[in-house]
């Protein structure tokens, strides 16, 4: 390994640009956010050192036998984040980034490409109006004051349409300059003509320190290493990156498993999946499918890179097909229980789930086969009350092995068939019953639960067990309506605030035609027309309504009788 000559960073995006740059399947993918690329950028124009680059020298020959990726520079939140594949046929030679690839990004981005992020309070959609590209721009008109962070350079990601991508474009305040704009400027006569014409002092400094980070200064220091073994390429990758947070292993493990799968691409299969799972409804990331695996295949299921050998990735790969469809199995269950990715608590509390499916061998048509009905069921219920316990929380490592235990003493000890196992829901409560003990304390708080609180779809799942979740036929309902809150008596009012109304002490699932029939109807209004045959009292105990006077007056008694029945059948489902 040897440190090489010093380069623009005019030169490094050119180097990009023309695939002299690449990135080696070993790298994790591209995770910064907009802020820490304008960040980036104010630290260059103040002449802080952004560290030393680390690139890999491969050979033409050698380059044959791997996979290698382009830069990206069109990134969209979500919808745009894998780099593209290339073909190396034809390039004689290039340099693969070990160490640096986060920051020649976001260069990349910043000069040559554009970054698009959701809006607040817009849905996920592939969508301009929610998810707007942006280019980067400088502000020209004036430096930033007293901010918290230090910086001093105001760089935005501005939006297209609102640019129409002008060189300079200007508010009622400011003007902007498009950062990318400045590589056009090579010629140093054409720049100072440029620079001249503006009238604010502050501009021309700004763009004369602007061209000299990016065109001139040789800012961007590397180590070349000339071995041409992947093995010696990985080890340094790891030992570079060994020392950053522990969630940062997970690229790592991804690492080893893309250096070692000999058929498949490991990259590319375990992304597909990730986004497969995402347009299903649920966000996950590729440590889910890694701490699958880890749970499935190894010992230790921390994320470490001792537990992960060039061994443990041919076992990935060897049972990839297995463990991917186990994975997308058991997402399609949680999702005809009627979750959402707001309501699924936890996605650790999948693994368990997962763990089953695999060692079963049930890989298609869990969720739909009338013969796994029971067992669904079961899963069902346990998966809502480990939310509600909030089981899967800072130790959930430490949980998800006591679990497998129950997994291996029931299948090995007491030699019960897989093909004949039901999910051992029972035995996981009883072997971890010490962290699962519930009081009414406990019981009480988690009826304050409000409407829309993420844990609230599952309380009334417990709670109404019977409707139709699968095919999301169901609605979240006030029993006294909203509308209602402001008539009850000023004595109510002063024991029971918008916070009790609004909470499951107040709250039902209904079947959606149900709900729709309900409107704005009073309780009382509502339960006279459902029950005008007579059968008022079964009808109020399948709602768990008390069987009382039900009008607003006697608020204060309902509160008290519905509190008696939600206690004594959480009670029983929770413990």
């Amino acid at each position: 390994m040897s440190f090489q000559i010093p380069i623009t960073i005019s030169e490094a995006i050119d180097k990009i640009e023309n695939n002299q740059f690449l990135l080696p399947a070993i790298q994790r993918e591209f995770i910064w956010t907009h802020s820490k690329i304008e960040w980036l950028f104010d630290s260059i124009m103040r002449n802080y050192p952004i560290s030393s680059f680390l690139f890999w020298k491969v050979e033409e020959k050698t380059a044959q036998g791997y996979r290698f990726y382009k830069f990206i520079n069109e990134y969209r939140e979500r919808y745009k984040t894998h780099n593209e594949e290339i073909s190396t046929n034809g390039i004689s030679a290039f340099n693969a980034v070990l160490d640096g690839q986060q920051r020649l990004t976001s260069l990349y981005i910043g000069l040559k490409g554009s970054y698009a992020y959701k809006e607040y309070r817009r849905k996920w959609e592939d969508t301009e109006w929610s998810i707007p590209t942006r280019h980067l721009y400088l502000n020209i008109s004036k430096e930033l004051e007293d901010e918290e962070d230090g910086r001093i350079y105001e760089f935005q990601f501005l939006e297209k349409e609102e640019t129409s991508e002008a060189m300079i474009y200007s508010t009622e305040t400011d003007q902007w300059f498009k950062v990318g704009c400045i590589l056009n400027y090579t010629q140093d006569e054409v720049f100072d003509n440029f620079v001249e014409e503006l009238e604010n002092s502050f501009s021309r400094k700004a763009l004369r320190q602007l061209r000299r980070t990016i065109v001139e200064k040789p800012i961007i220091n590397y180590f070349l290493e000339g071995d041409q073994r992947l093995d010696k390429a990985l080890n340094i990758f790891i030992r570079i990156n060994s020392g950053g947070e522990p969630l940062n292993f997970s690229d790592l493990l991804m690492s080893i498993a893309v250096a070692n799968w000999t058929q498949k691409d490991a990259r590319k299969e375990i992304h597909k999946l990730v986004d497969i799972i995402r347009d299903k409804g649920f966000s996950i990331s590729k440590d889910l499918i890694l701490k699958s695996f880890l749970y499935l295949h190894s010992k230790d299921i921390k994320f470490n890179v001792t537990n992960f050998s060039k061994e443990n990735a041919k076992d990935f790969e060897a049972e990839w097909e297995r463990i991917r469809d186990s994975i997308l199995s058991a997402f399609d269950l949680v999702k005809t229980f009627g979750f959402t990715d707001y309501t699924l608590t936890s996605k650790n509390a999948i693994i368990p789930i997962i763990y089953y499916l695999y060692h079963k061998n049930i890989y298609r048509d869990f969720s739909t086969k009338i013969e796994y009905k029971d067992d669904r069921e079961k899963i069902k219920k346990w998966l809502h009350i480990v939310l509600i316990k909030r089981l899967f929380g800072g130790t959930s490592d430490s949980v998800l092995s006591q679990i497998r235990k129950t997994f291996t003493e029931n299948i090995n000890e007491l030699k019960i068939k897989p093909e004949i196992f039901t999910f051992p829901s029972e035995s996981i409560f009883k072997y971890i019953r010490k962290d699962l003990s519930i009081g009414d304390e406990f019981i009480e708080e988690i009826l304050l639960t409000q409407m829309d609180n993420q844990y609230a779809f599952s309380i009334l799942s417990l709670l109404y067990p019977d409707l139709d979740y699968k095919n999301n036929n169901f609605h979240k309902d006030h029993i006294h309506p909203i509308f209602q809150f402001k008539d009850l008596s000023d004595s109510d009012k002063e024991k029971f605030d918008w916070h009790t109304y609004n909470s499951i002490y107040n709250l039902q699932m209904l079947d959606a035609n149900e709900n729709m029939s309900k409107s704005n109807k009073t309780l009382e209004e509502w339960i006279v027309k459902e029950t005008h045959m007579g059968n008022r009292s079964q009808f109020l105990k399948s709602h768990l309504i008390p069987d009382i006077d039900l009008s607003l007056v006697n608020f204060s008694n309902y509160y008290e009788r519905r509190k008696e029945l939600l206690m004594i059948k959480l009670r029983n489902i929770l413990n």
